[in-house]
């Protein structure tokens, strides 16, 4: 492998309204809470469904769209790469999180989509691709 690739591609429900922030030198940028969720049997042959919660950042204009078009329980793809970040609390405890800064953001709820939106034919696409 010549070219690693730090890819990630999540399809999940927003656990809230995309939070909007526009920072000190005017960019723009959306938080998203994501849900991914998987089903399976346990050894004693009953079905559990486990959840996982995702932290998304999305800058600029692709955030700016987010904001506007999505909704807490959105059906949405995700495709970005995962970031590492630490930083010190208030108690001085060094604390470590890692999430998903968004590439590319996909509606997948057909009802906010037009009549005359297609839905996407490729699964990688650009912010400028996008049908909203």
């Amino acid at each position: 492998m010549n070219n690693p690739r730090n890819s990630v591609q999540l399809i999940g429900h927003l656990g809230a309204d995309p939070e909007m922030k526009t920072l000190e030198n005017n960019s723009t940028m959306a938080k998203l809470r994501l849900a991914t969720s998987e089903s399976y049997k346990s050894a004693s042959g009953d079905w559990k469904e486990e959840t996982q919660w995702h932290r998304v950042t999305v800058w600029e204009a692709l955030a700016e769209r987010v904001g506007r078009q999505l909704t807490k329980g959105s059906f949405v793809l995700i495709q970005g790469k995962l970031m590492n970040k630490s930083y010190t609390d208030a108690q001085g405890i060094k604390r470590y999180v890692t999430e998903i800064r968004a590439t590319s953001v996909i509606p997948l709820d057909k009802n906010k989509l037009s009549e005359n939106t297609p839905l996407p034919d490729s699964p990688v696409m650009t912010d400028d691709d996008l049908p909203f």
